[in-house]
């Protein structure tokens, strides 16, 4: 979960009950997330909350399910593709005997990261189940952790395209990458629904500039992973682990 969450009584409980169904790996929560629900008030021009019961096929397809599934306004448990950062768990065994651990080339904010997670997840045959009921709220705080990198910087833009094109190149089939670049470019480069950002020809040439860095930059991380697999945080976790166990064993020695 986030740092800005506020949970309800029987939380965990909710989570957990799902895992009595042996096929269900990893669970998704409802997220009432303060700032999708005005916009989508903003949007509707009304006061009355805006909900789906199911969502749409497009939001199982790989390359497009990013811009469909909707975890704020979802009404109905059913299977999805993937869960959403701020409310989500995990059955222990698919890092424990799957293997699967989150991959630390995402960068900035980590958007995609739980994505690329859910992707290699579903390859071990487990499902994703979203439970409604497994709600909490998302403040949406402006400042603190990952909130602490302007959306407006260059260091955010580059990191955010990054990201996307990171998932797509170890995920997705070339045919579903190409509907991910295409889908995109549309929203977040053009502006077209549902980012509805403007369409100052500046802005635009600006947004296609880091789409492009960001394009290129996924390409020079996925090379590099041929001979480092940029998982830092890992890696320092390890050598503290053992060098605490080096020094217990030192100490236990001059006891001897």
């Amino acid at each position: 979960m986030d740092d800005d969450v506020r949970l309800p009584e029987g939380y965990l409980q909710a989570h957990a009950r799902n895992y009595e169904r042996p096929e269900v790996g990893a669970v998704a929560g409802r997220v009432f997330d303060r700032m999708k629900l005005s916009d989508s008030a903003k949007i509707n021009k009304s006061d009355t909350p805006y909900e789906i019961d199911w969502l749409p096929p497009q939001a199982m397809n790989p390359g497009i399910a990013w811009y469909f599934i909707d975890l704020v306004h979802t009404t109905q448990p059913q299977q999805v593709i993937s869960a959403r950062g701020c409310n989500m768990s995990y059955r222990r065994k698919l890092f424990t005997e799957h293997g699967v651990w989150f991959d630390e080339r995402f960068r900035g904010s980590a958007v995609r990261e739980e994505s690329d997670f859910c992707l290699r997840l579903r390859q071990t045959g487990y499902q994703i189940w979203y439970d409604p009921t497994a709600h909490l709220v998302h403040l949406g705080e402006e400042t603190g952790g990952c909130h602490d990198i302007s959306t407006r910087s260059l260091k955010y833009q580059r990191t955010f395209y990054h990201n996307h094109f990171l998932m797509a190149l170890k995920n997705l089939t070339l045919g579903q990458q190409l509907h991910l670049y295409a889908k995109l470019f549309d929203c977040h480069v053009l502006g077209n629904p549902p980012c509805n950002k403007s369409g100052s020809p500046v802005k635009i040439l600006t947004r296609g500039i880091f789409y492009s860095i960001g394009f290129v930059d996924a390409l020079a991380t996925t090379l590099k992973s041929n001979w480092d697999d940029g998982q830092i945080y890992s890696r320092q976790e390890a050598q503290n682990h053992n060098s605490a166990l080096n020094t217990h064993k030192s100490a236990g020695s001059g006891e001897l």
